[in-house]
């Protein structure tokens, strides 16, 4: 029993630990680090909070501290910037759209479609993600740019690649819909109109794409249930009789590797 509860201990000591240093590693930026304390030939980094009385708080610990609650609640958005500004939701939307027209029931599972959208969006972002890398991150963890430089280096080239994906209608709907100025150039266009235009534009191609690979399969289905119709076999489900073959024939035209490849092309 007391190996059980110094196991347990042990494990949430560890876990603990883990977050501290997450947490004093993501909050590098804010130079909110207090001293480290040195542990054996380790240095652990932590992180002091003190919020005193009113009069006794000088306005750069003040600034800080707002730094400090402005970066986790960034933090908090971090799954919606990851879903709505990237390539996430039209790879995802147009795999579902795969699962449903082969008629596989959750075959791939969900986990698998999400984890494949997850690891296809990396590997098309990972251009504009080197290049915030280059631009940003690493000016501003040298101390060669201050924050509010780092956030406008880093916005560009997001921008740059949400404006290749957008279409001209969905932007001008949103603009007429802030009723704001036409914009001259793209620079003149605000990131908030951007984005729902960006996220518009995603979910028609998604729409699009989908239904494209619904149309062979479709006609599979139809002529298997014509065929069962004229045998009189009509309380037969299609679907049993027409998903063997709709699996065949997605396997033997390399279904997987045309449909990725579809959708990294497209984001070309």
């Amino acid at each position: 029993m007391s190996t059980k509860v110094s196991t347990k201990k042990f494990l949430l000591a560890v876990l603990a630990m883990s977050g501290a240093m997450f947490a004093a590693m993501m909050l590098t930026g804010s130079h909110a680090f207090a001293a480290s304390t040195n542990v054996g030939d380790f240095s652990l980094p932590s992180l002091a909070l003190n919020m005193g009385s009113g009069g006794d708080a000088k306005p750069a610990e003040l600034v800080g501290v707002l730094k400090i609650v402005l970066l986790l609640t960034v933090l908090t958005l971090a799954p919606a910037i990851l879903v709505m500004m990237t390539s996430f939701t039209r790879v995802v939307i147009v795999l579902s759209f795969l699962r449903q027209s082969l008629g596989a029931q959750q075959m791939p599972p969900n986990q698998v479609i999400v984890g494949l959208s997850l690891f296809l969006s990396m590997f098309i972002m990972a251009p504009t993600w080197t290049k915030i890398q280059t631009e940003a991150v690493e000016p501003y963890l040298a101390e060669k740019i201050d924050q509010k430089t780092a956030f406008a280096n880093a916005e560009g080239p997001m921008r740059v690649f949400m404006f290749g994906q957008t279409r001209e209608k969905d932007l001008e709907l949103f603009l007429s819909l802030s009723k704001m100025p036409k914009p001259q150039t793209r620079d003149d266009v605000p990131t908030h109109v951007l984005i729902p235009s960006f996220i518009v534009s995603e979910l028609n191609t998604a729409f699009q794409m989908g239904f494209m690979l619904y149309l062979p399969f479709l006609v599979i289905d139809m002529v298997v249930s014509s065929i069962l119709m004229a045998m009189g076999m009509m309380m037969l489900p299609p679907m049993t009789i027409s998903l063997p073959f709709k699996l065949l024939l997605f396997v033997l035209v390399d279904g997987w590797g045309l449909v990725v490849g579809s959708i990294v092309k497209s984001f070309g």
